[in-house]
């Protein structure tokens, strides 16, 4: 008597198009040993600076009334990425400029949506970057 085989139930047979979904991924996916410095640092900066506007609610038609708006959170992104474009400005070429004007936007920004704006020079990151009027 032989002993009935197992079967593979539908949603875990791997067809063609899902090995060729896995191919793309495959391909589209790099060894973070192969990406350049100035772009991890970049791209970390693009992170804190999306994830900063959203806690300021600039996603929103009224920031003032965003529900996910929190100041406390929007001052720690805005001072980390202080801290990144800062500390390595020398290694970001010609995305410096962008990277530093985006942050000066967001540094106003926090500024105007606080009911008792910090004084000049200790608002969120300006310990790195000086006051930001």
């Amino acid at each position: 008597m032989t002993e009935p085989q197992p079967t593979t139930p539908p949603h875990t047979t791997t067809g063609a198009s899902e090995q060729a979904h896995d191919a793309d991924v495959d391909l589209n996916v790099r060894d973070l040993s192969d990406v350049p410095s100035v772009e991890v640092i970049s791209r970390a900066a693009v992170m804190l600076m999306s994830a900063a506007a959203e806690k300021l609610g600039l996603a929103e038609e009224e920031p003032d009334n965003a529900p996910v708006r929190d100041l406390d959170e929007a001052r720690r992104l805005i001072t980390a990425l202080a801290g990144l474009i800062t500390s390595s400005v020398e290694y970001l070429g010609p995305h410096a400029g962008p990277l530093r004007e985006g942050l000066q936007s967001l540094q106003r920004a926090f500024r105007e949506s606080s009911t008792h704006p910090d004084p000049p020079g200790q608002g969120p990151g300006e310990k790195y970057t000086g006051p930001v009027h």
